[in-house]
C-alpha cells in the first residue's frame, strides 16, 4: 500500500493531554451534580469524603489499571484483562456486564443535558411538546434533543478516540472555567467575612457522623468511578505504556480539586434559605452561582454544566462501544458487528448499535435501574483486581513497563481497601432498596452466566471450522494476536 494512502488512513492517536481529558470525563466531568453529597452528609464531611475517598477507592483502582493496562494495552482493555488472568468465562462476564450496565448509564447523559437546556429555555421540558406517541412510548421534544446529542457525537466517534479526545480538551475548558470562577468568587467570599466552611461535620437533625460518611460515601463513590473505561481504547493511543500511568495520576489529583474547590467556595452561601446548602440538589451551583456573581454566571455554570453531560457521553461512547467490537471479534457475536469503517478503522457496527440503544433507553425513566450500576462496576473491579493477581502468580516474567511498587503488601492493601469499599456499597444498596437491588443484580448476573454457554458453543464451534478464529487464552490465534496488538509495527499495521 501506498505510504501517503497510509498516513492519509490512519486514525489520529490519542496523546497525553487528550487523554486525561478523556479520563477526566469517563470518571468526573467536574463538580456538577456533585452538590448532594453537601445536604447528605454536611460540609465538613463532605469535604473529607472528597479528600479520602480517591485515597481508599479511586487510587487503589486507578494503581491497577496503570498496571494491566500497560501490560496488556490493547483495544477492548479490561475485557482482555479479566480474560487473559482468569479466563474465557469471567472475561466474557466483565465484557457483557459492563456493557449491560452502560445501556441506563449511557442513557443519563444526554437527559442531563437537557435538564440544564430547559433550565435556560423551558420549552424542552420532557412532555412539554409530544410530537407522537407509540404505544406507551412519547416521542417529544425533549426526547429528539437528546437523540441529536447521540447522533452528533456518533458522528464524532466514528472518526476515532483521537478526535473524541482532541474535543474532550476543548469541553474541558468550556465546562471547567466557570468554576474556577465560582470557586475564586467563593473563596474570596469566605476571606471576606471570615467564614469557616466546614464547621459542620454533618446534615444536621441528629445525624450521626457515621450515618453521614456512610450516606456520602455511596454519593462520591459514583462521582470517582470509571477509571478503567479509557483502557478500551488503549489500542488508539499513542505510546499508551508511557502516558497511561501518567494521565491517571494527573486526572485523580485534577479531578480532586474539581470537586474540592467549587464545593468550598459554594459553601459561602451558607446554610440556610432557598439556595443554602442544606437543600442543594443536583443542579444547585447553578442557583449558587446567581446569589454569588449574578445571572451571567448562573449562564455560564449552566452552559458548562450541558458541555459536561455530553462530554462525558462522548468519552463513555468511546469506552463501553469496544465491548460488543472486542466481543464480536472473539465470537460470541456475529462477525458482522466487528466490521469496522475502511478509512479510519473504527468498529462502526457496534458504535451505531450502541448508540441505537442508548437512544431507546432515553425514552423513560430508568432511574429505576440505576440501582445495580454501582453494584456492577464493583463487580467488574474486583474482577479485574483478581486479573492482576491471577497474572503476577501465573505470568511472573509478562513485561509490565508500570508495575505497582510495593510488592504484595501494595497489592494487599489495594485487595484490603477496594474488597472493603465494594462490599459496603454493596450492602447499603441492598439496606436503601431491598430486595429490589438484589433481585436486579441477580437477574442480570445470573442472564449473562447462562448466555455464556450457549455463546461459547456458537464460538467453540466456528474455531473447530476455521482454528484461526480462535482467540482463547493460549491458542496460537490467541498469541499471534496479541503479539500483532502489542507490536502493531511488527504486524505491518503502526
Amino acid at each position: 500500500m501506498d505510504q501517503s494512502v497510509r498516513r492519509w488512513s490512519a486514525p489520529r492517536r490519542v496523546r497525553l493531554l487528550p487523554l486525561v481529558a478523556l479520563i477526566f470525563f469517563s470518571v468526573s466531568g467536574g463538580a456538577y451534580g456533585i452538590e448532594q453529597l453537601f445536604s447528605t452528609s454536611g460540609p465538613g464531611m463532605a469535604v473529607l469524603l472528597i479528600i479520602v475517598t480517591p485515597l481508599i477507592y479511586s487510587v487503589p483502582h486507578a494503581l491497577v489499571c496503570a498496571e494491566l493496562g500497560t501490560t496488556i494495552p490493547v483495544e477492548g482493555g479490561y475485557y482482555h484483562w479479566v480474560k487473559k488472568g482468569l479466563g474465557k468465562f469471567w472475561g466474557f462476564q466483565q465484557g457483557m456486564l459492563q456493557w449491560i450496565c452502560s445501556f441506563v448509564d449511557m442513557a443519563l447523559y444526554p437527559v442531563l443535558f437537557t435538564s440544564y437546556l430547559q433550565s435556560l429555555v423551558g420549552a424542552v421540558a420532557p412532555g412539554k411538546h409530544v410530537l407522537f406517541t407509540l404505544g406507551h412510548l412519547q416521542f417529544d421534544l425533549n426526547w429528539f434533543i437528546c437523540l441529536a446529542v447521540i447522533v452528533v457525537f456518533t458522528l464524532l466517534n466514528l472518526l476515532g478516540a483521537g478526535w473524541v479526545g482532541e474535543s474532550s480538551v476543548v469541553f474541558a475548558l468550556i465546562c471547567l472555567t466557570p468554576m474556577v470562577i465560582l470557586s475564586a468568587v467563593g473563596i474570596a467570599h469566605l476571606i471576606g467575612h471570615g467564614i469557616n466552611p466546614i464547621g459542620s461535620m454533618t446534615s444536621g437533625s441528629g445525624q450521626s457522623m457515621a450515618k453521614a460518611f456512610g450516606s456520602g460515601l455511596f454519593i462520591v463513590m459514583w462521582n470517582y468511578s470509571g477509571w478503567d473505561s479509557v483502557s478500551n481504547v488503549a489500542g488508539e493511543m499513542e505510546n499508551p505504556r508511557k502516558h497511561l500511568p501518567r494521565a491517571l495520576s494527573i486526572a485523580v489529583v485534577l479531578i480532586m480539586v474539581g470537586y474540592l474547590l467549587p464545593g468550598i467556595g459554594s459553601l459561602s452561601v451558607g446554610p440556610g434559605g432557598d439556595h443554602g446548602w442544606k437543600n442543594w440538589q443536583t443542579g444547585s451551583f447553578s442557583d449558587v452561582a446567581k446569589v454569588l456573581a449574578g445571572p451571567w454566571l448562573q449562564v455560564a455554570v449552566t452552559v458548562g454544566g450541558m458541555f459536561a453531560a455530553v462530554a462525558m457521553f462522548s468519552a463513555l461512547l468511546a469506552s463501553n462501544t469496544r465491548l460488543p467490537f472486542v466481543l464480536a471479534q472473539d465470537g460470541y457475536f456475529p462477525r458482522w458487528v466487528a466490521k469496522e469503517t475502511r478509512r479510519y478503522r473504527m468498529p462502526i457496527v457496534s458504535i451505531i448499535g450502541s448508540s441505537v440503544i442508548y437512544a431507546l433507553f432515553c425514552l423513560s425513566s430508568f432511574t429505576n435501574l440505576v440501582i445495580f450500576d454501582v453494584f456492577l462496576t464493583n463487580l467488574g473491579i474486583l474482577l479485574e483486581v483478581a486479573a492482576l493477581i491471577a497474572l503476577r502468580i501465573k505470568e511472573p516474567t509478562l513485561p509490565r513497563p508500570y508495575r505497582i511498587p510495593g510488592g504484595w503488601f501494595s497489592i494487599a492493601g489495594i485487595v484490603a481497601c477496594l474488597l472493603s469499599v465494594c462490599s459496603w456499597a454493596a450492602w447499603q444498596q441492598y439496606t436503601a432498596n431491598g430486595t429490589k437491588a438484589v433481585t436486579y443484580c441477580l437477574v442480570i448476573v445470573g442472564g449473562s452466566c447462562l448466555l455464556y454457554l450457549p455463546l461459547e458453543l456458537w464460538r467453540a464451534r466456528k474455531a473447530r471450522i476455521d482454528p484461526e478464529l480462535d482467540r482463547s487464552p493460549g491458542s496460537p490465534g490467541y498469541t499471534r494476536w496479541l503479539d500483532e496488538a502489542l507490536n502493531p509495527e511488527v504486524a505491518g499495521r503502526g
